[in-house]
């Protein structure tokens, strides 16, 4: 029994993903909650499982192809005992939704009476074949389907034709094993088609980037947060000399033998310090009430392939410092590696961004949507200082704290700023604070 797959929308309120590898090809069988495709939505790469066990009949989108929300992207022939009877048993047909294992479905009436005593099988997850081209991949035809036949064309190409008004059947494919592609429908309508060029230099035209995925998520945040959040930017110079001797010996001990201690993990654990001393600095604006979390999730910037992202650590001020190092550090190589869950890249409290990494001193960095402070880190270098009335060459950094002017006033900013940079500077501080 062939069961169409839609695209679900995993809990973000999403209206379209983009299709980032699939894990089975045509041919394959699958097990019921088996993952199948790694999609990218508005804040991670989720891997979807399966809620059908059977054989793969059709592939109906490309990789790297954007797919809207309720459009099927895979057909399944269901072999479980349930499929089979269901379609021995002629009835009125019914819309059934797929359950994802991990997310909600949402629930509709039906006309179909419930089976007394029969469930259909669940399947153990197989293990998980290796990942193969999508070219390999061709869309399965329904039989007595002559128009599928002689027309090629995925859903978001025939709604394109649609809405240009152009008739498939006439236009000349150029796509693989004969499809239609977006650029032959436009073509045809006499659209200009516009491509992304290798070598711009060399071509003397310019470069396409489809704004999709990550960065389109993060570029509506930011101009809401820009627009809609008073941003206020203070600066503290800080000399960090001590910092960096005690990040020096905290790399010689055996509780962080197996994790990178930087100079943004005593950063970190000042900045989540600073927000249990100003608990009003830790806090959500919204129009009848500012709303103060008793937690502190603190939220990373990492700058990824897929543009940037901010994972947070939940409960940040309830942690050790070896346990922020190893929390650091997972976090980070999530992001990096795009694998980034939905609940960590949401209910974040306060965010630092790492500019010193690119040799950056300072910056204006914007609010996270939600948040109401995020801290800048820009580089650490060799400044001439005032030590007891002598100049001498210290460790500098800059720190840029922006807030949100609705929540934070200038003296409680200046206060949350002042207080991490006098744990940099002495990083006992830190301990007495805590």
């Amino acid at each position: 029994m062939k069961r169409d797959f839609k695209l679900p929308d995993v809990g973000e309120g999403l209206t379209e993903s983009e299709i980032v590898r699939w894990l089975v090809a045509v041919g394959d069988v699958i097990k019921v909650n088996q993952e199948f495709v790694e999609i990218e939505t508005a804040k991670a790469v989720v891997a979807l499982p399966s809620p059908y066990e059977g054989e793969v009949v059709a592939l109906l989108a490309a990789e790297g192809e954007t797919v809207d929300v309720g459009n099927v992207i895979i057909t399944i022939d269901d072999l479980t005992e349930e499929a089979l009877t269901e379609s021995l048993v002629p009835e009125e047909p019914q819309k059934r939704e797929p359950v994802l294992v991990g997310y909600g479905v949402k629930q509709g009436p039906s006309k179909r009476r419930a089976r007394k005593g029969h469930s259909a099988p669940v399947s153990p997850v197989a293990e998980m074949p290796a990942p193969v081209p999508i070219s390999s991949a061709v869309p399965a035809v329904p039989a007595g389907s002559a128009h599928r036949v002689a027309v090629l064309a995925k859903p978001p190409v025939r709604k394109l034709a649609k809405d240009l008004g152009v008739d498939l059947t006439v236009v000349a494919p150029s796509g693989p094993n004969g499809s239609i592609t977006r650029d032959d429908v436009l073509a045809a309508q006499g659209a200009p088609v516009v491509r992304a060029v290798p070598d711009v230099e060399a071509a003397g035209e310019q470069e396409l980037i489809p704004v999709r995925g990550v960065r389109k998520a993060t570029a509506a945040a930011m101009v809401a947060s820009a627009f809609t959040a008073p941003h206020v930017t203070e600066f503290l110079q800080v000399d960090v000399t001590e910092t960096m001797n005690a990040v020096r010996r905290l790399r010689e001990l055996p509780d962080f033998a197996e994790v990178k201690v930087s100079p943004l993990l005593l950063v970190a654990k000042a900045l989540v310090t600073a927000m249990k001393r100003h608990p009003q600095a830790n806090s959500t604006w919204t129009d009848d009430a500012i709303i103060i979390k008793r937690q502190v999730n603190l939220g990373i910037a990492a700058a990824t392939p897929r543009g940037l992202v901010v994972p947070n650590i939940k409960d940040a001020q309830a942690m050790s410092l070896p346990e922020l190092a190893t929390a650091l550090k997972e976090l980070t190589e999530r992001a990096r590696a795009g694998k980034s869950t939905p609940a960590e890249m949401s209910g974040g409290t306060v965010t630092i961004t790492n500019v010193g990494v690119f040799g950056i001193d300072a910056g204006t960095p914007i609010i996270n949507p939600g948040e109401s402070a995020i801290l800048a880190f820009g580089q650490i270098r060799d400044m001439p200082w005032v030590v007891d009335g002598q100049i001498v060459v210290r460790k500098v950094t800059t720190l840029a704290l922006s807030f949100d002017h609705r929540v934070i006033d200038g003296e409680l900013g200046s206060y949350v700023l002042r207080d991490v940079g006098a744990m940099l500077e002495d990083p006992l501080r830190m301990l007495a604070w805590s």
